[in-house]
């Protein structure tokens, strides 16, 4: 109710702002045009993500210090805060990087954000800024026309750069007109009063605005053509600082927990580093007319003094917060716990995760690998056996001989839990995930999709497989008994083999060479449980009813366990395509295998 009365209250205030003064129009202009071209710049900027950007920020974040300085560099060469959080929490989204990376590229981001109040006060307001502006906005309009993603890409910067210069002129202008008309420094507040009013206000500005950018070049406009005095424009930018928290919280509501952390610890660093500059105000002016001093600022050079204060509170905020990364890391996770709901549910799957081709791709790798580790355990548990008979150097054929009785086990219930609702979400995410002239995350995204669906094939077989293995490992049938728990081994060791490999990798790449050598593996199973069936029925050691079971069931594990290698070679073989499309043109069908095979054996 409050969000829907929001809007036309700004539109009534503004309209009512238009028809008192005329002046008012040029700084509400001024104002608009800057918010567009940080619009333009963020448009820009992402026409260079999904790739290098995403490739960085993986490589940047590996200490603390380097996603501190991942953050303040960013910002300071995009000079938009917002797009760093967005596509942080997007990253954090999709499990590319950690909690506390995000914090520290957060705390980066917020001291980036000061370049610009020192871009706007040492350069926008001492130079005529809108004859820049004017080429810049020719050349990027030329190229946001061409069909080259990149020429548009740089189209957007330039003419999103015009915008901005073209909106600070008229926000100096407008207030160096509403200074002949109404002096606002009749309405300055001194104490500790007037700081908590003027933080207020600034927060109020930039939540309604949505830029702190915006907000600090109203701030060191009206200062330096006298609209408002000194130490409230110190508390205006106070202000400004803590509501810039308002773009992560907006977009970590699409986000899952992790990305709602995020936001949470954004809030917190700037409402600390708020109160914190609130209650050394005294202070920090002293320090920051001493820097001025050495710096060479003018004594009523202000502008270039509240940009100075401006760095200085974010840096104390950075050094005091800095230290208390990981107990915030364990406070935020105590306080916005990750829902543990009856049936699984998407942990990366969302909006966020789908801004980005390369966070897409990874969102859906990690809830396949989800759908992976769930079908294992499912197919262990039909089978009868333990994770720890598996996972473990153990002999298998020792290990299912010593696991005779297997109890019923409900594979639809399981896969209707753990595996349909997270399969379900993939299909969907991407068939709604389509990036234009991706072709290469687009085709990764497909070849997800066919790993899913052939680990959930793996499970129906498992299914199929299920009935008769209960009854004949009950039976008295020794041979019929021997010959299912051929079946589990064969399974179970194909199980083994794919787990090793993961462990040899580092979770996203297995030798596709390797692959084929389980390929080989369980056609060896499957001949061998032939030729076992052959001469059971040829000894009359087993009825016909159990040769055609067994016939059909060997079918049945054969097709479970060349599903996972297949489901695993797409999902492990999927990180680096180069080397996933040269190991496919490698990789042997059935018939080579077998001829590799027979050529092996006569050497």
């Amino acid at each position: 109710m409050l969000r829907k009365a929001l809007l036309p209250s700004i539109l009534l205030v503004l309209a009512y702002g238009f028809w008192v003064s005329p002046d008012f129009k040029v700084i509400s202009a001024g104002v608009a045009i800057f918010l567009f071209g940080m619009l333009s710049l963020e448009q820009g900027f992402q026409a260079f993500t999904g790739g290098a950007l995403e490739r960085i920020l993986q490589r940047a974040t590996s200490s603390r210090l380097k996603s501190l300085g991942f953050g303040v560099i960013t910002t300071t060469l995009m000079q938009s805060s917002s797009l760093v959080s967005v596509i942080t929490i997007s990253f954090l989204s999709a499990g590319l990087i950690s909690l506390a990376a995000g914090i520290g590229i957060i705390f980066g981001a917020n001291l980036g954000t000061t370049t610009g109040a020192w871009l706007i006060a040492g350069f926008g307001l001492k130079v005529k800024i809108s004859a820049y502006a004017m080429p810049m906005l020719v050349f990027g309009v030329v190229l946001i026309f061409q069909s080259s993603k990149k020429l548009k890409g740089i189209g957007y910067i330039l003419a999103g750069l015009g915008f901005l210069f073209l909106g600070i002129h008229y926000m100096k202008e407008g207030f160096e007109a509403f200074k002949n008309a109404i002096d606002l420094t009749r309405f300055a507040v001194g104490g500790y009063r007037g700081l908590f009013m003027f933080a207020g206000i600034g927060v109020a500005a930039t939540v309604i605005m949505q830029s702190s950018h915006a907000t600090l070049v109203l701030i060191i406009t009206a200062l330096a053509t006298g609209q408002i005095t000194y130490e409230n424009a110190l508390a205006l930018a106070i202000g400004a600082n803590v509501g810039t928290t308002i773009t992560a919280i907006l977009g970590s509501l699409s986000s899952n927990e992790s990305g709602k952390r995020l936001a949470a610890a954004h809030l917190i660093f700037n409402v600390v580093t708020g109160i914190i500059a609130i209650a050394m105000i005294h202070h920090l002016v002293d320090l920051v007319d001493g820097l001025a001093r050495g710096l060479g600022i003018a004594p009523d050079d202000h502008t270039l003094k509240l940009a100075l204060f401006h760095t200085i509170f974010n840096l104390i905020g950075i050094v005091v917060m800095l230290p208390f990364v990981d107990p915030l890391v364990r406070f935020l996770q105590r306080i916005i716990p990750e829902r543990r709901p009856e049936v699984d549910r998407p942990k990366y799957l969302t909006s966020a995760s789908a801004e980005y081709p390369d966070t897409a791709v990874e969102a859906v790798r990690r809830e396949t690998l989800r759908v992976y580790e769930a079908a294992i355990r499912i197919i262990i548990d039909a089978l009868g056996l333990k994770s720890a008979d598996i996972f473990s150097n153990e002999d298998l054929e020792k290990a299912v001989a010593a696991r005779r009785s297997v109890s019923e086990y409900d594979v639809d219930a399981e896969y209707e839990k753990h595996i349909k609702p997270l399969y379900s979400a993939i299909i969907a995410f991407i068939s709604e995930t389509a990036f234009s002239r991706r072709d290469e995350e687009n085709s990764i995204l497909a070849w997800l999709r066919d790993a899913n669906r052939e680990i959930v094939e793996a499970v129906k077989d498992t299914k199929h497989l299920q009935k008769n293995l209960l009854r004949y490992l009950a039976s008295d049938n020794d041979a019929i008994r021997d010959a299912y728990n051929e079946i589990r081994v064969s399974i179970a060791a194909t199980i083994r083999e794919l787990e090793a490999l993961r462990q040899e990798g580092d979770d996203s790449v297995i030798d596709a060479l390797a692959l084929d050598a389980v390929k080989l593996s369980v056609d060896q199973s499957q001949e061998r449980i032939s030729r076992l069936l052959t001469e059971l029925i040829g000894r009359h050691e087993i009825t016909p009813e159990m040769g055609s079971s067994l016939l059909n069931d060997s079918n049945y594990a054969y097709n479970v366990s060349i599903n996972l290698v297949r489901g695993a070679e797409k999902l492990f073989a999927s990180e680096d395509q180069t080397l996933a499309r040269a190991a496919r043109t490698v990789l042997l069908d059935k018939d080579e295998r077998k001829a590799v095979e027979e050529e092996l054996e006569e050497t």
